[in-house]
């Protein structure tokens, strides 16, 4: 009876999430060429404030933040706050970055990182390398989405759901939404998830303490005297989670988190860069609530002791299951599985959106079918992810710590070439195979943490130096288009309206941008052409 009833609840609030995401796109204008991915990909460029913020708050609160979080809690203590500092700092970051990328995608008409750095250093096949990258980092990301919706899925059918089934179950209905509905449909929906994570995680801070140890003062002094050791670095066991891997990965994940694809495609969603700004400001605000699961984990360890590895992550939902009615499990289960729907939806259609733009559009015949074309990788990528997670399981942690050391390694060639004319491509791209090759050595011998600290962040160190080596060394790139076009810069006030490519002139104002001068990027317009008001 317990299982249909919070089944049944689950079951009626995943429709309603599907016909939010129907409703999201109905009456939306089908662009010319590629408008109709820019639309799909990106929002059509004109999401305000409020969808921003729900948006981007959904791609930090996922599945690893309500189960991840309350895992780690339970297994190690004070290393899992690492998640709070880095998603601080990042949005410090992200109030310069963002408007930067947003304001050089929007004045070339690009649609994600792979465009930026294709146009960047004036090579398209360059594109298609950082696509198939950064798909390979983004994949136990989506593993990780994956993993957490199905331990939500089986846990609150009380086991009649097997997890096999409830891994297929989240990838079928996160597939079917992202094909569907796009970026808008993901941001309409998270304003629904926003509110039930609030409410629930709000309802689970008050009702756990007070359930099972009579109150806040009891359960923290059961913990000071009984559990010390997770109330202090490296927290519980031999992890070697210590001061120097809270601040080295702290430091690593707050500058990769504003260059990852789907923060950027958050970005670019954005009417204008005051947007950005303000969701900048706003967003902190949020990551109060992320203390409530690691707190949980840790009330968990009085209540559910035994838990070991991946059980971990179920250390949060034991108390619900354990003590709370069908229908309320059932809505905590739902603000779980949006948290896992929100955030994979936005990475799978990240992944489309990077090869039907980068990689495909390369090939003439699917040049013109971009967005239909990125539509079929998402199914693809998500059918990989859902392989994976069969394949070689793993704890949502370690998952999110893999895929953010990997894209680490694109920040010299994004950010520092965005901003710096003289690093070149033979460099940019021989501190990215140094860096892959060292993070990957570290990560799949198992040596992360090394010498104590973040194993990325040694590896971003030894790309940067060999980049910057190889720059000064080797001869300067003749590039002949002034700054303004290759460069990106934090434009203050209003930037003018340039037409997305292949929505043709407009008449009037600034006479348009260029978005290429002879060297030819085979992105954005295409080499030769304008896109813009004017012309």
């Amino acid at each position: 009876m317990n299982a249909t009833v919070a089944t049944s609840v689950f079951g009626v609030f995943m429709v309603v999430t599907v016909a939010l995401g129907l409703l999201a796109t109905r009456g939306r204008r089908k662009g010319k060429g590629d408008g109709g991915l820019a639309e799909w990909s990106v929002g059509g460029r004109s999401l305000g404030t409020v969808f921003i913020w729900v948006l981007m708050a959904g791609e930090g609160y996922t599945s690893f933040s309500y189960l991840g979080a309350a895992g780690w809690g339970y297994n190690y203590g004070a290393p899992v706050l690492y998640v709070v500092a880095y998603m601080s700092c990042g949005y410090a970051v992200g109030y310069v970055v963002g408007p930067m990328l947003w304001a050089y995608a929007r004045r070339h008409g690009l649609v994600g990182i792979t465009d930026m750095v294709a146009h960047r250093f004036g090579r398209p096949w360059l594109g298609a390398l950082v696509a198939v990258l950064a798909t390979v980092f983004l994949l136990p990301y989506i593993q990780l989405q994956i993993t957490g919706m199905g331990v939500v899925v089986s846990t609150i059918s009380y086991g009649a759901i097997g997890l096999n089934q409830a891994y297929f179950i989240a990838f079928a209905v996160t597939t079917g939404f992202v094909v569907v509905s796009g970026l808008r449909g993901s941001a309409w929906v998270s304003v629904l998830k926003d509110v039930l994570v609030i409410a629930t995680l709000g309802f689970l801070a008050v009702y756990v303490p007070m359930h099972y140890f009579d109150g806040y003062g009891p359960f923290l002094d059961r913990l000071v005297a009984e559990k010390s050791e997770w109330l202090t670095f490296p927290g519980h066991g031999d992890s070697g989670l210590g001061q120097a891997w809270f601040i080295t990965t702290s430091f690593l994940n707050s500058l990769t988190v504003v260059i990852f694809p789907t923060t950027v495609a958050g970005y670019l969603g954005a009417k204008n860069a005051d947007v950005l700004r303000r969701n900048a400001m706003l967003l902190p605000a949020y990551n109060v609530l992320l203390f409530v699961p690691m707190l949980l984990g840790m009330a968990a360890l009085f209540v559910v002791p035994g838990l070991v590895g991946a059980e971990s992550n179920l250390a949060l939902f034991k108390l619900v299951v354990d003590s709370l009615p069908a229908w309320t499990v059932g809505l905590v289960g739902v603000a779980a599985a949006l948290s896992s729907i929100v955030p994979m939806a936005v990475f799978m259609l990240v992944i489309g959106t990077m090869w039907g733009r980068s990689v495909l559009s390369l090939v003439p015949r699917w040049e013109r079918r971009q967005k239909g074309a990125a539509q079929v990788v998402v199914v693809v990528a998500g059918s990989l992810a859902l392989l994976l997670t069969y394949t070689a399981p793993n704890t949502l942690v370690r998952l999110s710590l893999i895929s953010y050391e990997g894209m680490a390694q694109l920040l010299p060639m994004v950010l520092l070439g965005l901003v710096w004319r003289r690093l070149t491509l033979l460099g940019a791209m021989s501190g990215l195979v140094v860096g892959v090759g060292v993070v990957c050595g570290f990560v799949f011998t198992e040596n992360d943490p090394v010498w104590g600290v973040n194993a990325g962040i040694v590896a971003l160190g030894a790309n940067l130096a060999v980049a910057l080596a190889v720059t000064y060394a080797g001869p300067r790139e003749r590039d002949d288009r002034p700054d303004d076009e290759v460069l990106a810069r934090d434009e203050i006030g209003p930037v003018v309206r340039d037409a997305e490519p292949g929505d043709g002139g407009g008449g009037g104002g600034d006479g348009g941008v260029r978005t290429s001068t002879g060297t030819g990027t085979g992105t954005g317009a295409g080499a030769g052409t304008e896109t813009g008001a004017g012309g």
